[in-house]
């Protein structure tokens, strides 16, 4: 579970709330059929956003490079030295942390846990990138029709699901990957529930959604100490799922949701949110004091809904503020 609690640690913010590694972008983010199906059922986080809007956000990159966890940094940087130029033709980029079972066959050492995976959109130069393999006398190695490239140094794997759509990650997580694509095992699209919730979300540029144990994770780790109460206990296993949105196109504003069992459960997770608020605005700077003030936390039949909007000024601010470390750096 290392991965997915840094994972999780890595998006929390907007003052008291969950903030991801998110981008700036203009268009939505969407994945397509391939794309979901290669990603299994068992989803705890997925995290979709502009690739190349990001690139050209100085806030979102400052941003990132402060909250990115090393899990997500290494898969990023293997991306861009690969030599293969995907990070160049990527205009969709996700990752998914997802449940895995040992497979019979699988080698020593692979067996059930938390992976992430790659996913990447875009218009690839296949043909370019298939000859260069051929050149340097690159062999894949075959799993039923799907071929699995050794991606640079590291121990990274890369596949092609087709012109469009690639996966990458460590070779456990790829074999994973191309067994939900092929129906072998369970995929996302599978998963009723998060589809649902993802119909909420896909339409920004910048979206995620996490499942039961991963909404319970991130709320503990936002809200600290409070966690502790007698009150988060009945809140924590009425938790269901969460989502957020961020958006950088102009200032930046933030938005989530987690959906509570029932209306009480929502209010007192609120009332709950609330009093860190007001504990954290007593003993803040005046940046901080001001983000406070320009998060709003409330709750709608049975919906914890979060929100946080500032400036590019105001937000750089913040990055470097005691507040921002205390609630990102667990």
């Amino acid at each position: 579970m290392k991965i997915f609690k840094n994972w999780q640690h890595g998006t929390a913010f907007a003052a008291l709330a969950a903030l991801a590694i998110a981008p700036i972008a203009a268009q939505a983010a969407q994945l397509s059929g391939d794309a979901r199906a290669s990603i299994p059922k068992d989803v705890q986080q997925i995290i979709v956003v502009d690739y190349r809007e990001m690139q050209n956000s100085p806030a979102a990159m400052q941003l990132k490079d402060r909250v990115l966890p090393p899990e997500l940094k290494h898969l990023e940087t293997s991306l861009k030295t690969s030599g293969l130029q995907v990070d160049q033709d990527a205009d969709t980029l996700a990752f998914a942390a997802f449940k895995t079972t040992a497979r019979s066959g699988a080698a020593a050492g692979s067996g059930s846990g938390i992976r992430i995976l790659g996913v990447a959109q875009g218009q690839f130069q296949t043909q370019a990138i298939m000859a260069k393999f051929a050149k340097e006398k690159v062999k894949p190695t075959m799993l039923r029709n799907n071929a699995i490239y050794p991606m640079g140094s590291g121990g990274m794997s890369v596949s092609f699901l087709n012109q469009t759509t690639m996966i990458f990650g460590d070779r456990e997580a790829v074999r994973a990957a191309l067994d939900a694509r092929d129906g072998l095992e369970p995929n996302f699209l599978q998963n009723s529930d998060m589809m649902n919730e993802m119909t909420a979300v896909d339409s920004q540029a910048v979206w995620s959604l996490l499942d039961q144990k991963g909404t319970q994770t991130m709320m503990k780790s936002v809200l600290g100490e409070a966690s502790g109460l007698a009150d988060y206990d009945t809140v924590k296993n009425r938790m269901k799922y969460a989502s957020y949105t961020l958006d950088f196109s102009n200032g930046v504003r933030f938005n989530m949701t987690v959906s509570m069992s029932d209306t009480l459960t929502a209010a007192t997770a609120a009332t709950l949110m609330k009093g860190i608020a007001i504990l954290k605005k007593s003993s803040g700077s005046p940046l901080e004091k001001s983000a406070v003030d320009d998060t709003t936390i409330d709750s709608n039949s049975g919906v914890l809904t979060v929100a946080y909007s500032s400036s590019d000024s105001q937000f750089a601010g913040l990055l470097t503020s005691p507040l921002f470390q205390q609630v990102v750096v667990k």
